[in-house]
């Protein structure tokens, strides 16, 4: 699997996590100290904004011009915008206006280089289950260090530093995507809103895809979304040490998913997914420090061992000249609903007590995994075996 081209991609992909773990940190810190809480989040939800609405149109020109382009031109926006922002600190406090629009640069960058990720494993990796556990592993670990090195340099050099470092994490990520080599499948030239409308074609033509993503709706709404708001309340000062096992058990599930291949892939994650129940069940219960880290220790194992077969399961369904397409809908999906789930923690932990919330969570997790294992295009789907180029909609080959 340690080709050079996925050696490259690899080291791309795990120092653009890493700046991408900095960033909300690094945000909350710095620009906390100058525009206080509501400053912070109209900045990061101007990010999340603007990542959303450019992602199906980061899905079509990656299919049309390469994923790899695409993504170098999503890491080279986003040097510019944090760039811009480490030399704005370098007077003191910068303009709001600028955190904003730099922000919002920021989240384009952010949308135009998540549909490429899943496009670009298939091109650099003959082996896409063990290359997506290996990617896994990575951004756990980023996920651990990238927050609390953004905290401690944040302290102890200042943000300008900290900013400039995040520049630097893309800059690293575009030079090593311009040292890989690969070629870009080969497409019928059409518009762009006949490249979307192809896109749309061909997820809602697999069952399989569109029914995963509507049941993770509601799992972005009322699991992942009002998470870490509400478990960071309820478990107050140890909750580092608990995203800490998190983290772990994502390692864990990473290592298991590159060495476990189960001949329905979907199936297999959604019963592990079933250990996620713990997650906010020990937090919901008022559970010891050791018990809640071994449940998310669990937990992580589980996520993690889903996340892998079904990166896996759409990078080896889906023909490779609508891949970042199709990648750009159900991440789109995804990430609203997480999105919708944040916005609702506040309010409905003046509703709800959050431990009650959270209770309500596990049994969502337990329903989401019947759900799964209960839609049969889900439940049936095979593993693509290694070699066999997917075919699209219009080859009429469908999962």
């Amino acid at each position: 699997m340690w080709t050079r081209n996925f050696t490259l991609y690899f080291g791309a992909r795990t120092v653009s996590l890493l700046g991408d773990a900095m960033m909300p940190v690094a945000a909350a810190l710095a620009i906390g100290q100058v525009y206080g809480i509501a400053g912070v989040g109209s900045v990061l939800a101007v990010w999340t904004a603007s990542a959303v609405l450019v992602m199906l149109f980061g899905g079509v020109f990656a299919d049309r011009f390469g994923a790899r382009t695409v993504m170098i031109t999503a890491d080279v926006l986003r040097i510019f915008s944090q760039g811009t922002v480490a030399f704005a600190f370098l007077d003191g406090a910068p303009p709001y206006a600028l955190l904003l629009a730099t922000a919002f640069l920021s989240g384009i960058g952010a949308g135009l280089f998540e549909p490429g990720v899943n496009g670009m494993v298939p091109l650099v990796a003959r082996d896409p289950q063990r290359a997506n556990a290996t990617l896994k592993i990575a951004e756990a670990i980023t996920q651990l260090a990238g927050p609390a090195l953004a905290g401690i340099l944040v302290l102890a050099a200042g943000p300008v530093f900290v900013y400039a470092l995040d520049a630097g994490t893309f800059l690293v990520s575009a030079v090593c995507l311009l040292l890989v080599r690969v070629a870009v499948p080969e497409r019928e030239p059409a518009d762009v809103l006949s490249d979307l409308r192809r896109g749309w074609h061909e997820f809602k033509a697999r069952t399989w895809m569109w029914s995963v993503i509507l049941v993770w709706v509601f799992w972005g709404v009322l699991v992942i979304g009002p998470s870490v708001p509400l478990s960071s309340q309820v478990i107050g000062a140890d909750y580092g040490w608990v995203m800490a096992a998190l983290g772990l058990g994502t390692v864990g599930g990473g290592l298991v998913a590159i060495r476990l291949r189960p001949r329905r892939p979907l199936a297999a994650g959604a019963v592990a997914l079933t250990g996620y129940v713990a997650v906010p069940l020990t937090v919901a219960l008022g559970s010891p420090l050791p018990v809640l880290m071994a449940g998310h220790v669990l937990g992580g194992i589980a996520l993690a061992f889903w996340s892998v077969m079904w990166s896996t399961s759409v990078q080896t369904q889906v023909a490779p000249d609508v891949l970042n397409r199709v990648s750009a809908y159900q991440i789109a999906g995804s990430v609203a609903g997480m999105a919708v789930g944040q916005a609702l923690a506040g309010p409905a932990a003046l509703l709800v007590e959050p431990r009650a919330f959270l209770m309500g969570s596990a049994l969502v997790t337990l329903g989401v995994a019947a759900a799964l294992l209960l839609i049969r295009p889900v439940r049936e789907l095979g593993r693509q075996p290694m070699g066999e180029q997917p075919a699209s909609v219009s080859a009429g080959a469908l999962t």
